[in-house]
């Protein structure tokens, strides 16, 4: 499947799809789902990254369950916004998955979202356990959030 941006996947949906949102790390790959009316991203787990094959057939099952049109995944581009070997894997990965579960992908700028979700967790006073078990999704969430709200169209207000 093609990668496409953010705001022709988003208006290409068919009613009632959802998006699931791809944070790929090096061992972890956190998932994000949006809900129907693409307003709110919630987190939904992680899948160990893995062979293609296995972490494609993973993410059938989810997409088939849940009803996902499309995939949006982290783009972890460098601080100063150019495009480094990290968001070249990430691009070539997020292409391969795809292909392989033939959904459209859109890749979101992901920079500091772990960061930012472990600030919030430290915050919160959650264990260093605990953190390492729930940052991925929630990171997947974060990115998939900012992605939902910077596509969401203009609402036009009627003058009064």
């Amino acid at each position: 499947m093609a990668l496409i941006n953010l705001t022709d996947l988003r208006s290409a949906l068919p009613r009632g799809q959802r998006l699931l949102g791809l944070d790929p790390g090096s061992k972890l790959v956190g998932l994000a789902l949006s809900d129907a009316s693409l307003l709110l991203a919630s987190p939904y787990g992680s899948l160990k990254r893995g062979k293609l094959a296995a972490n494609a057939a993973e993410l059938r099952a989810i997409v088939a369950k849940e009803a996902v049109g499309g995939l949006v995944a982290g783009l972890p581009l460098s601080m100063d916004g150019s495009f480094g070997p990290a968001a070249q894997a990430a691009k070539d990965w997020a292409m391969a998955i795809a292909a392989a579960v033939a959904l459209p992908v859109a890749m979101w700028d992901e920079r500091l979202s772990s960061a930012a979700v472990n600030r919030m967790m430290v915050a919160a006073d959650l264990s260093r356990a605990k953190r390492a078990a729930a940052v991925d999704a929630a990171a997947a969430a974060y990115m998939l959030q900012a992605a939902l709200d910077a596509s969401r169209p203009a609402v036009s207000v009627p003058p009064t």
